[in-house]
């Protein structure tokens, strides 16, 4: 009922022009976050909307297994002493608190607790689309390389689990990019479970292992007195050359067409295989979004209103609901949001106020 495209128009209404980028990720034309942000409060208030800075909500009231107001805190700028107690009523809330990911910009998992205080069940949180750390040195060794079009493979307990096609990057911590994201909510759950988990990157898909095999044997011998490092331009990436060489062993004085079927062979397993071991996943602070929340069951999908108390709703990452990378999060936020608000009856507003 409100879809990518009524979301585009809305913005595009307000002024905020939208461009599409590679794999049709949509972005501001301006390339800036705060002008998303500056024309959503310009919005609002032009609605009416009262927006109250400096007050967070302690607490919602429920009476007969229905919403009757808020308790806040406050405080202002110059108050030195505790902060101001004040109940608010009202027979609507929506809980729209987003998860625990990024909690500088205010996502604490408050909602989280508002939720369980009236009744509602939490699927289990952990960080999700986050970057992964790796065991040894070898990210670290070619930290700020980037990769494109290349496929990464989970082995989890030594079986194929999941993969993804893409753009990727060496960190000093391990790796990051959108296909790690990607496939990063497995590889959490496994970590969780204290299962072996590994990254195999194959940096040339297109190609078979077999003729992969053929090209650098022509290849070794069409260039066969040039410096292996010379070669080695032809199937790495500059920057990972020395790492290669380093782990191989290989000799990079060593000229081509004296490489033996054996030395081939571990240039064609690094470019086919290239292996890591996942230690473990970056925290809240570097997570985009926050997977598991507010059970879905106990929420009605054609209104975001809650099945157990009567005038609450939810909306956006509190609920347990996440996405791929690519603005699948963001939407669903839009969506979900769009779906509460409409749900709301004016008819029901007390002191209008909601």
């Amino acid at each position: 009922r409100y879809n990518n495209q009524d979301l585009i128009c809305f913005f595009h209404n307000l002024g905020v022009e939208t461009i599409e980028e590679r794999g049709g990720r949509i972005f501001p034309e301006q390339q800036k976050a705060t002008i998303i942000v500056h024309t959503l409060i310009s919005w609002a208030r032009r609605q009416g909307v009262q927006i109250e800075t400096k007050t967070s909500v302690k607490k919602i009231l429920a009476n007969n297994s229905t919403v009757t107001g808020v308790i806040t805190d406050s405080k202002s700028k110059d108050q030195t002493d505790g902060a101001k107690r004040q109940e608010i009523k009202t027979e609507n809330v929506i809980i729209a608190t987003g998860g625990s990911s990024y909690p500088a910009t205010g996502s604490t998992g408050d909602g989280y607790v508002l939720a369980k205080d009236l009744g509602h069940s939490i699927k289990p949180i952990f960080p999700a689309l986050v970057p992964l750390e790796t065991k040894d040195d070898l990210a670290l060794k070619m930290q700020g390389l980037s990769l494109r079009n290349v496929l990464a493979e989970i082995y989890i307990q030594d079986k194929k689990n999941s993969q993804a096609f893409g753009e990727m990057l060496f960190t000093h911590f391990g790796v990051s990019g959108p296909i790690i994201l990607t496939l990063s909510k497995t590889v959490v759950q496994a970590l969780q479970e204290n299962k072996k988990t590994e990254l195999l990157i194959d940096l040339k898909p297109a190609v078979s292992h077999a003729q992969l095999k053929k090209r650098i044997a022509r290849v070794m011998h069409e260039q066969g007195k040039k410096k292996l490092v010379n070669i080695l331009k032809e199937f790495l990436p500059i920057k990972m050359i020395p790492v290669f060489i380093e782990k191989s062993g290989l000799d990079p004085e060593k000229q081509g067409n004296s490489l033996t079927a054996e030395e081939q062979k571990k240039l064609r397993l690094w470019c086919k295989g290239l292996k890591m071991e996942i230690s473990g996943f970056r925290s809240f602070n570097e997570a985009i979004i926050t997977s598991g929340g507010v059970n879905l069951a106990e929420v009605n999908p054609k209104t975001m209103a809650s099945r157990l108390i009567k005038g609450l709703y939810f909306a956006g990452e509190v609920l347990d609901l996440d996405a791929d990378t690519g603005g699948y999060n963001l939407q669903a936020a839009f969506s979900t949001g769009w779906i509460a608000g409409n749900s709301i009856k004016p008819g029901r507003l007390n002191d209008n106020k909601s």
